[in-house]
């Protein structure tokens, strides 16, 4: 067996990897969850940014709470 066939047989492997790469990534049954993942960052950012107002909503809640409270005790 010479080198070249064996080089022969390496490219042919990698195409053939590649080719099945390709169709793995950009198959149509992928699509929806590759959008879906795609989206993935920015949900994050939308919920921190949810809990953010709700964290702060009950801050200012329990503050108001807390100054009734010791409004009552007078």
């Amino acid at each position: 067996m010479d080198i070249n066939v064996l080089r022969q047989i390496g490219v042919v492997l990698g195409a053939v990897a590649f080719l099945a790469i390709c169709w793995w990534a950009f198959s149509p049954k992928r699509k929806k969850r590759f959008e879906e993942d795609a989206k993935l960052p920015f949900a994050d950012e939308q919920e921190s940014t949810k809990e953010d107002a709700q964290k702060s909503e009950s801050r200012s809640g329990d503050e108001d709470g807390a100054k009734q409270e010791q409004g009552q005790d007078k």
